[in-house]
């Protein structure tokens, strides 16, 4: 009987045993939300802007961090006092809850444009030891993730040509660009209605064309966002849905954009750059076709015979591309818009 007993006993240990082992096991802290590659899914990218000026460059870098689509690894600023620019773009994140975003600020270079949102990046305080350089951020970073960076280019090329003439090699280890520059067939206010009277020097190349010849040359693939697909109108009804919202990120674009409307007396944003980001996301927003596309002295972008080196967007819908820009910054942590 003892021996049964103690079989019995043995049998009992052993099965809670396996049974607080399973618990042990089933009560193990899971994360399913957070899994190890949960940003290797995520496009990187460096998102390279004159912001500051036009205030397209605002929206085109609140869609980028918006998009549960991209990884921004970091925000380089170009053209002009781009130490003030830094401040705007630190500014921002801040505001949208990114300030975890890593800032840096290229070359300053000569610019007759209007720093049209200065006051409010003036708020920002300059950091103590001043802002990291572009370049050298920017080529470490290519580096670290040799293929896998997308650059969004949505300034005067001045930061890209640096990058050149500092290390083409590892320029060339870019996944691709995507840009906002270019005039192929439409120039400035043709939007599509009355007849075409051509393309127009476009001011991201026409303001640096050494830069964008050398960017044109690099043999890294390039995929190019004209004023033919980036003349997009954020009109009265559009903004009223945009700012009425009241988010963090809103209530900035609504201060940034009432600065701008001061400066240049202009109601109506157009968002040529947050095409360039929008085409990163969903590359079906603008479809691309292959080009060889040549610079001149002027600053034309003239289609040519030869070897494509470029991927070209002529026709966009803005009725597609506001279907997706304001859900994706109203409703951002909404991945089943952004598929849409």
């Amino acid at each position: 009987m003892k021996l049964v007993q103690t079989g019995r006993r043995l049998v009992l240990v052993g099965l809670a045993l396996f049974l607080s082992a399973g618990c042990r096991q089933d009560a193990r802290p899971q994360s399913p939300s957070e899994p190890s590659n949960q940003r290797s899914d995520k496009q990187k990218v460096i998102f390279d802007t004159d912001i500051g000026d036009d205030i397209d460059d605002a929206f085109a870098l609140a869609l980028a961090v918006s998009s549960p689509k991209l990884d921004v690894m970091g925000v380089t600023t170009a053209w002009g006092d781009t130490d003030l620019r830094a401040r705007l773009a630190e500014r921002l994140l801040k505001a949208m809850g990114r300030g975890d975003i890593p800032v840096a600020a290229g070359p300053k270079t000569r610019a007759s444009s209007t720093f049209s949102q200065a006051r409010w990046a003036a708020a920002e305080p300059e950091p103590a030891n001043g802002w990291p350089d572009a370049i050298g951020f920017t080529l470490d970073a290519i580096r670290r993730n040799p293929g896998q960076i997308t650059l969004i280019a949505v300034s005067p090329f001045s930061n890209i040509g640096a990058l050149i003439d500092r290390d083409a090699a590892t320029f060339r280890k870019l996944k691709k660009v995507v840009l906002m520059g270019g005039s192929i067939r439409r120039g400035y206010g043709d939007l599509g209605y009355l007849p075409n009277r051509g393309p127009d020097p476009e001011y991201n190349i026409m303001m640096d064309i050494a830069s964008s010849r050398k960017l044109f040359a690099a043999g890294v693939p390039l995929y190019v966002m004209p004023l033919d697909s980036t003349q997009l109108k954020l009109d009265e009804t559009l903004r009223a849905t945009l700012f009425s919202q009241g988010t963090p990120t809103t209530d900035a674009l609504l201060s940034l954009y009432a600065e701008w409307s001061a400066s240049t007396g202009s109601p109506t944003p157009t968002l040529f750059d947050a095409m360039a980001v929008a085409a990163a996301i969903d590359p079906a927003l603008c479809p691309t076709q292959p080009m060889h596309i040549e610079i001149d002295d002027k600053g034309f972008t003239r289609p040519s015979e030869g070897k494509p080196n470029a991927n070209v967007c002529l026709d966009s819908d803005s009725d597609s591309f506001f279907h997706f820009y304001i859900p994706a910054i109203l409703n951002p942590a909404n991945r089943e818009i952004l598929r849409r």
